[in-house]
């Protein structure tokens, strides 16, 4: 498995959602964690994006949340969450 990183931005991010709203903090956690174990699972939603974010990809943590990321041969580095509409701008 791939090194898996997160931007100083994200992290900070995470920080205010671990504070604020705890259920979405879990689940994030949740995700990550099935994402660790099989990120073909299908209730992640992995996909490869378009246009000027081509070569990143998402994952689902809910209905409304994406979670986005690069990838090189060595690690994975997550960068970015919100709704579609923040992330995918």
């Amino acid at each position: 498995m791939k090194d898996i990183e997160f931007s100083i931005k994200l992290l900070k991010k995470l920080q205010i959602i671990s504070r604020k709203d705890k259920q979405l903090f879990d689940k994030i956690k949740k995700q990550l964690v099935l994402f660790q174990k099989d990120f073909h699972h299908n209730s992640l939603r992995l996909h490869k994006l378009k246009g000027e974010l081509r070569n990143t990809w998402s994952i689902s943590i809910d209905k409304k949340i994406r979670l986005v990321y690069t990838e090189d041969q060595h690690s994975i580095y997550f960068f970015d969450i919100g709704t579609h509409d923040q992330v995918y701008k």
